[in-house]
């Protein structure tokens, strides 16, 4: 089979807006001290603190993703990883290779 711009693009895609996302998500940790001090959850900024974790979480599966999808392997984990990249101000690029992973399914092993 021919393979195409489109998974390529979409782990691209992936891969920066989860950069993205775990360098906010290190961003909150450590501007609030979570990672600083033990005390960081229960700072003023406790609420934004505990929101760290699952941004840097949802960051790593998309850089994930999107590796697997510059790959074509594991669809499923390719697609993960673009839902993964819509959290955010960057929208958009979890919404392109949202698409561009799903309509490059048949290039995946």
């Amino acid at each position: 089979m021919e393979k195409t711009w489109k998974p390529t693009t979409a782990g691209i895609l992936s891969i920066i807006a989860g950069v993205i996302e775990l360098l906010v998500g290190l961003g909150i940790a450590v501007g609030l001290g979570l990672l600083g001090s033990l005390g960081g959850l229960f700072a003023a900024g406790g609420i934004l603190a505990v929101l760290a974790v699952p941004i840097i979480i949802i960051g790593i599966i998309a850089i994930v993703g999107g590796i697997y999808a510059l790959q074509r392997r594991m669809w499923g984990l390719g697609l993960a990883g673009a839902i993964c990249s819509l959290f955010g101000p960057w929208v958009i690029l979890g919404i392109l290779a949202i698409i561009f992973v799903s309509i490059g399914k048949r290039e995946f092993k």
